[in-house]
């Protein structure tokens, strides 16, 4: 018969068996990938390419789930709870994991303890739209029209990117809108295309299918150059100097997340990421591959807690 001591030995031997094991079937059932924005969205558009890479890596099924509200809040607070066993993964953007720290008095979510990061997918810039017919056909015009109609042109956002841009055209422009948020940027789109908005910032993929489509037109990019995906738009740092906002795409784990299952979602996503025809897929929804290991990452959501810090302070937001 086993004493205390030797019981406690095994138990915890047997635990340690029965979780490496598990590791190493991983994955062994379908795997939730939640995006906190809604349907269409560039992180929507994001998570559905890295499903398909993941899907065909590791054999399994990767399911997209939308979670949007509150800046992509509700949906990193539904991952921040789950089991910490590699079956339910955040796509994550620099919205939920670094500014929400400053758009929100109190988060629901620790974006740094609850999360394990897993890796950096890639980067990308918004674009200023607004329907063809509107008066202003350059940014400089915008900037002029913006001014005499001070407080009365109407501009939304869905997402902290979006928000933080137009909160700095604003500021740098030297003038007032009306600000509407909305749950993502497909909304906003929508009621500009509609005439009830004049206009919004749109991440780079979605903005270059409606200007394709011919139902809004570009003024300007917030990269801090011109976009090789959209080199006929102006950055707007052309018109407003020091004008610069990038946004980022990323996935990251329940704390506590076995680190070899992090390892092989890490090493299969960016494995699959940079094959050419992946690359491409990337570019034809305005991302610009750029992984990071999940070291890499933890300092990189680190630096940019500080960076979207600095950035909404210079908007002028305060904190809700």
């Amino acid at each position: 018969m086993l004493n205390p001591l030797s019981k406690a030995v095994a138990l915890i031997a047997a635990m340690l068996f029965a979780t490496a094991a598990a590791s190493q079937a991983y994955p062994s059932k379908p795997v939730k990938l939640v995006v906190p924005f809604p349907a269409g969205s560039a992180t929507d558009q994001v998570a559905r390419v890295s499903g398909q890479i993941l899907s065909e890596a590791l054999g399994q099924t990767f399911v997209i789930e939308n979670k949007p509200g509150a800046q992509g809040a509700i949906g990193a607070e539904a991952v921040a709870h789950s089991a910490p066993d590699g079956y339910t993964i955040l796509v994550t953007t620099n919205t939920t994991q670094a500014a929400n720290v400053s758009l929100f008095k109190k988060l629901p979510y620790d974006p740094v303890k609850d999360f394990a990061p897993v890796a950096r997918l890639g980067t990308t810039s918004f674009m200023l739209m607004v329907k063809p017919e509107f008066p202003a056909k350059t940014l400089k015009d915008f900037v002029a029209l913006a001014k005499s109609r001070n407080g009365k042109i109407s501009g939304g956002y869905g997402s902290a990117g979006s928000q933080v841009s137009l909160a700095m055209l604003k500021t740098m422009g030297g003038f007032d809108v009306t600000d509407v948020p909305y749950k993502g940027i497909p909304q906003a789109l929508t009621d500009v295309i509609g005439g009830t908005l004049d206009f919004t910032f749109v991440d780079l993929g979605n903005a270059m299918a409606q200007a394709k489509g011919g139902k809004l037109r570009g003024l300007g990019v917030t990269s801090e150059k011109r976009s090789a995906l959209a080199p006929d738009i102006p950055a707007i740092a052309e018109t407003l100097n020091g004008y610069e906002l990038i946004a980022w795409f990323g996935l990251m784990a329940p704390a506590g997340t076995p680190k070899d299952i992090v390892a092989k979602l890490h090493d299969a996503v960016v494995k699959g990421l940079l094959r050419p025809e992946m690359r491409e897929r990337f570019a034809t929804i305005g991302t610009d591959v750029a992984p990071l290991n999940p070291e890499q990452l933890a300092k990189f959501i680190d630096s940019e807690i500080a960076k979207w810090k600095r950035l909404t302070r210079e908007a002028g937001i305060q904190p809700e």
